[in-house]
């Protein structure tokens, strides 16, 4: 699959970014997506609270020492001395006194009665509230958690020692105490929501970043190439060898011998390709670019495409760029270079780039079925679904054998019917999708937009089958373990199949956020006894 994606909260179409991304080409990292395991339903309904620095009970009147009566005072309770230093320590904190505050809750804490777990968590959580406002990080999290053990899902605690734990740079201790809050508020609260988030981007990033760095680059399946070379199909470069290209011998020895030496890198490099022979080729093309050969452009395309597809961008984008402006190359190798590179940008979350490059291959090469094909993938990322199908149509018209395009386009017109609840069109939608695997048995696009409707249709034995089907065609296509997880568990195992196979490293960060928060979940399902969340 040839594009790229962006993510963020919920888009035009009912259907959150990062999905849409995932669906449409390789999974990219952006914006809130790990929110999205945890409750995509209730994601509207967030109700966003201000900062918890306020101890608890502020509310209770306060008794001033001086006008204590001191016979009450006399008949009172350990428990009701306590509330009283406690309200003292309110009446302190609310001045800003924290200092005396911290006293007032420490006496609380001596005269509270150790059965009293309620009130003497309370105190506690006070107590590291005045930490907080002192920015007394390890006292905090020390507090918070005496807090916790005396009351296990004391959720305003337990945020509490989360930001601090931040504080402290224990990432994976608060990503836990953060996920409680979220379970336990059942994904209501914004403030919470968003730590959990952030927390898990910067761990994602953390691990991406020393995983990708030692990993060698490497080279995707024989199916998966040709996949993505399936997706372009007006591509010089991905074109059979021409008549007269195989064998130098047809040449004449003293006339051309110049040339056949200068073209051999570009032509055995075709001719690897055409053997699957795909870990020889880059070296080929470099060969015919250093010698300034006869298809320096056509080796500097051929060479970043495989640079793209080993998730090295940064090597692929000089290539891309330099054919780009070579105004005298075949145009048609220009289209692709920028249908290419406007693809990469859509990976590296530039859309400003990426329909500059697409609107450009549109001029330059009007009648090119690949520049409406990847730039109605843009279209539907951008939430421009009107605009999708009429490039989807553009391509079919030019190219009524796409089978991508005709996948793409049934899923933007379900997309549209099912967010618009339209069950007629709904159901014709899904038709289509039958009528699109019957006529495509290969594509495996199909299968895998069909999956993504079925469950959206709740027929999960169905699109297990297509996810299965899927994955037969593109055994190392991330995005597709990605959604066939199912449960927590069994996407904690689709992840870490999608990480090994991520092109890049911004990939790999998004996919170790995603794998976190589903680990994180299922952690703390076991530890509070509650039913952890499904995807």
């Amino acid at each position: 699959m040839a594009a790229s994606k962006p993510v963020e909260p919920q888009s035009a179409t009912g259907l959150p970014r990062w999905q849409l991304a995932l669906l449409v080409g390789t999974p990219i990292v952006l914006g809130v997506g790990a929110v999205y395991l945890w409750n995509r339903s209730r994601r509207k309904g967030m109700k966003g609270t201000g900062e918890r620095k306020t101890p608890e009970g502020s509310a209770s009147p306060v008794q001033g020492q001086d006008g204590a009566n001191r016979e009450e005072e006399k008949n009172m309770s350990p428990l009701d001395h306590a509330q009283s230093s406690k309200n003292k320590g309110n009446k302190y904190f609310k001045a800003g006194k924290y200092e005396k505050a911290i006293q007032c809750y420490t006496e609380a804490i001596g005269l509270c009665p150790g059965d009293q777990k309620a009130d003497l968590s309370t105190f506690y959580q006070n107590r590291a509230a005045a930490f907080e406002q002192q920015l007394k990080w390890t006292e905090v999290v020390q507090d918070c958690s005496q807090a916790v053990e005396l009351n296990p899902r004391y959720i305003k605690a337990l945020f509490r020692r989360a930001k601090a734990l931040e504080k402290l740079d224990n990432k994976k201790e608060c990503l836990e105490d953060v996920t409680a809050v979220c379970i336990l508020e059942a994904f209501q609260n914004q403030q919470s929501m968003l730590l959990a988030d952030k927390v898990l981007k910067q761990l994602g990033k953390e691990k991406a970043k020393e995983k990708y760095k030692n990993r060698e680059p490497m080279m995707p399946s024989p199916q998966f190439i040709k996949s993505y070379f399936s997706s372009f199909t007006d591509d010089i470069i991905s074109q059979p060898l021409q008549k007269g290209e195989k064998k130098d011998e047809d040449k004449d020895k003293e006339g051309e011998a110049a040339e056949i030496t200068e073209s051999a890198g570009y032509l055995k490099a075709k001719q690897y390709m055409e053997e699957e022979n795909y870990d020889k080729i880059i070296s080929e093309c470099t060969k015919e670019i250093e010698s300034g050969g006869r298809y320096t452009a056509e080796a500097l395309l051929l060479r970043a495409t495989f640079y793209l597809l080993i998730g090295n961008a940064t090597a692929a984008q000089p290539d891309l760029d330099q054919v780009i402006n070579m105004k005298d190359a075949n145009v048609k190798l220009r289209a692709n270079a920028l249908i290419k590179r406007g693809s990469m940008y859509m990976q590296q979350q530039q859309p400003l780039h990426s329909t500059q490059d697409f609107n450009t291959a549109a001029e330059i090469d009007t009648q090119n079925p690949d520049v409406y094909h990847h730039r109605g993938q843009l279209k539907i990322l951008l939430d421009q679904v009107d605009e999708a199908v009429g490039d989807f149509d553009e391509c079919i018209r030019l190219r009524p054998d796409s089978a991508l395009a005709q996948a793409q386009k049934c899923f933007a017109l379900y997309r549209q019917a099912y967010t618009g609840n339209n069950l007629s069109q709904v159901e014709k939608a899904m038709d289509g999708f039958e009528d699109v695997i019957r006529r495509f048995p290969k594509c495996a696009e199909g299968y895998a937009l069909y999956a993504q409707a079925l469950t959206d249709q709740q027929q999960f034995g169905k699109a297990d089958e297509m996810y299965d089907k899927c994955i037969e065609l593109e055994p190392d296509n991330a995005t597709t373990y990605v959604h066939k997880g199912g449960n927590l568990d069994k996407a904690i195992e689709m992840f870490n199949k999608a990480i090994n196979l991520a092109k890049s490293e911004m990939e790999m960060a998004h996919l170790y956020s995603l794998c976190d928060a589903a680990y994180a979940q299922t952690e703390v399902a076991k530890k509070y006894g509650l039913k952890p969340p499904t995807l």
